[in-house]
């Protein structure tokens, strides 16, 4: 990714636990870039769980819809 077109930065304070900080700078970690990484991972999980809760009674009811009537098309499936 190339200076144009990566997303603007903005600087902010952390806490994070002393001794794993230590050893990331000793592995030479980028801190900024794990924790972005970090926090994108988190989001990305927040999101589905979101997602998941917020279409609980959709999927139960499909669900109990292909269990009471099969498959949709079931009878062109090859397997």
């Amino acid at each position: 990714m190339n200076e144009q077109t990566r997303p603007p930065r903005r600087a902010t304070n952390i806490s994070l636990d002393t001794a794993l900080l230590a050893e990331a700078k000793a592995l030479g970690v980028n801190i900024s870039r794990a924790c972005e990484k970090g926090l994108a991972d988190q989001i990305r999980i927040s999101r589905a769980q979101r997602w998941r809760e917020e279409n609980r009674d959709a999927l139960a009811s499909s669900n109990a819809h292909v269990e009471r009537e099969g498959l949709p098309l079931s009878r062109h499936r090859a397997f």
